[in-house]
């Protein structure tokens, strides 16, 4: 369906992709990946015919439909979020706009003279409309973005009014709608709470067209893709299986080729230091040249890329008191809400609590009722003796100053530590180089997620609140940060909708329900299986 033919593309200075080579067969699910610039969302725009290759071909079936969904969603308002999904609804969404425009022709007395044109054009277009499926359009609209969590209210309401993440929803969920033969998804994953993200996996799962996507959910990927394309020093190179079997494919790969690479080394060694002992004597000129020859000839295997792999380890914290937190008899409520009344719990310590609740459960506001950042309307919130509390919210990215550094910002944090530290501190979060001297306002999300989470951590708290630490950060990022809190002493108390990170770091599972906190001793994995559902909204 789609064929990338040798494409060559450079941005400035910085070679994307040199004479590389790739396809899309119909019903194939890809998973993209590379390191953050390597080019993946030009991929995309080159598929689309946004980008032009510098060289090359990218060559799309004739009459193929590509839907494309981008984290840059453009302006929205005026209308309903369901007249905006139908409305990249492809061919379906023309038809109706005709359609609209026929009937109020046929009311308005001006045009009485054509009645008999309009009618039959009329007929036309209304059969056409049926044939497409536009009458259960809307249904269909409302059914998508109920998946993925709108209320009724904020379906019928002004797109216009709704925050950036849930626009990118509605963008996503036209995209959806249109069912075209191939989707490119970039970061469908993001701002999705985790029973928005079960559901797109399940629709995306049955799609019966092409996919391609982006995604730093590493299970989400895991349960969608049946193929990873790797973008890598400007090839692409292509792995059969998902995102886990890709991994496996590529250490095995690199180990073998740094095993070859040794191999030849020690061949050449060999060749090179008989070429310096016997060239000087006559006896041996022949062999020496026979020799030389022969090095000339050899295909030189390179040793493979070393990745930068980040990775952060935890000074020691000082130790807390076994009771850390301790909420007794809190109420809370917002204007006619009632998010908790009689609200009791006990965080120990060393224990790793993770929240899950639908939207609106109160997920958040019991991490700031636990960190200070909201009080109680009614009874006691106490943390123990000796806790010193680190807290990952959304909105302590926007306190960072914009016009200081990275660097200067560790610094303004920790300034009796060593320049040498502190550097080493921001290499551990990803920024290498000349990258400690950009601005905080020039900064992407993932990039102030991982500075906030390098000031929180360099000067250890025995008590980590966390509020979807991983929204933003990559693959890599995240897999250092779930290594790192693995080896992590302290409590933990958090929010988060990848499974992975919560798989992989909880031991305690706290559900919020209208009846009350449900409470399982165990991780996240135990909750699952014991409750046979992977996330409270999806329950039966």
């Amino acid at each position: 369906m789609i064929r990338l033919d040798n494409i060559s593309k450079q941005n400035g200075k910085q070679l994307l992709y040199i004479e590389a080579s790739a396809s899309l067969q119909r019903g194939e699910k890809i998973g993209l990946v590379g390191p953050n610039g390597a080019g993946k969302s030009t991929l995309f725009r080159m598929i689309t015919g946004e980008e032009p290759p510098d060289e090359g071909l990218v060559l799309v079936d004739r009459g193929v439909t590509i839907g494309f969904f981008s984290q840059d969603v453009g302006e929205m308002a005026g209308r309903s979020a369901v007249a905006e999904v139908m409305d990249g609804a492809g061919d379906v969404s023309t038809v109706a706009a005709e359609l609209a425009g026929l009937e109020a022709a046929l009311a308005d007395p001006e045009q009485a003279d054509r009645l008999d044109e309009i009618l039959e054009r009329f007929g036309e277009v209304q059969a056409r409309f049926e044939e497409l499926g536009g009458y259960a359009l809307e249904g269909k609209a409302r059914e998508v973005l109920a998946g993925l969590g709108f209320s009724q209210e904020m379906m019928d309401g002004d797109v216009g009014a709704l925050s950036g993440g849930w626009k990118m929803r509605v963008a996503l969920a036209r995209i959806l709608l249109m069912r075209p033969d191939v989707m490119l998804l970039d970061e469908p994953s993001n701002h999705l709470d985790l029973e928005s993200l079960i559901w797109l996996e399940n629709f995306l799962i049955g799609y019966d067209g092409a996919l391609l996507m982006t995604s730093h959910d590493r299970e989400f990927m895991n349960r969608i893709v049946r193929k990873i394309i790797e973008i890598d020093g400007g090839a692409l190179t292509s792995y059969a299986g998902d995102y886990d079997f890709y991994l496996q494919q590529r250490a095995l790969a690199e180990k073998q080729q740094q095993a070859q690479f040794e191999r030849q080394q020690a061949m050449l060694a060999k060749e090179i230091n008989f070429i310096e002992r016997f060239k000087a004597r006559a006896s041996h000129a022949a062999q020496v040249q026979s020799r030389v020859k022969k090095l000339e000839k050899i295909d030189r295997v390179e040793p493979p890329k070393r990745r930068q792999s980040v990775s952060f380890e935890f000074m020691p914290a000082p130790r807390s008191g076994d009771d850390v937190a301790n909420l007794r008899g809190v109420h809370k409520r917002y204007g006619s809400r009632t998010i908790y009344e009689g609200l009791d719990l006990l965080v120990r310590r060393r224990e790793r609590c993770c929240v899950l609740g639908i939207n609106g459960a109160g997920k958040s506001t019991l991490l700031k009722l636990v960190t200070g950042a909201t009080e109680p309307d009614q009874g006691s919130v106490t943390l123990g003796a000796s806790v010193k509390l680190g807290y990952f919210a959304q909105h302590a990215m926007e306190v960072l100053d914009g016009d200081r550094t990275v660097f200067q910002s560790l610094e303004d944090s920790f300034p009796r530590a060593g320049q040498g530290q502190l550097r080493a501190l921001a290499g551990c979060f990803g920024f290498s180089g000349d990258e400690v001297d950009k601005r905080c306002r020039v900064l992407s999300g993932g990039e102030k997620a991982r500075l906030v989470m390098a000031r929180m951590l360099f000067d250890p708290p025995n008590f980590l609140v966390l509020d979807e630490p991983t929204n933003h950060l990559d693959m890599a990022t995240k897999e250092m940060l779930v290594a790192a809190l693995a080896q992590f002493e302290g409590t933990m108390l958090f929010v988060s909708h990848d499974r992975h990170f919560l798989a992989a770091l909880s031991n305690r599972v706290l559900e919020l329900t209208p009846d009350g906190i449900h409470q399982y001793d165990g991780g996240y994995t135990e909750y699952v299986a014991r409750t046979g559902q992977e996330a409270p909204g999806l329950r039966s």
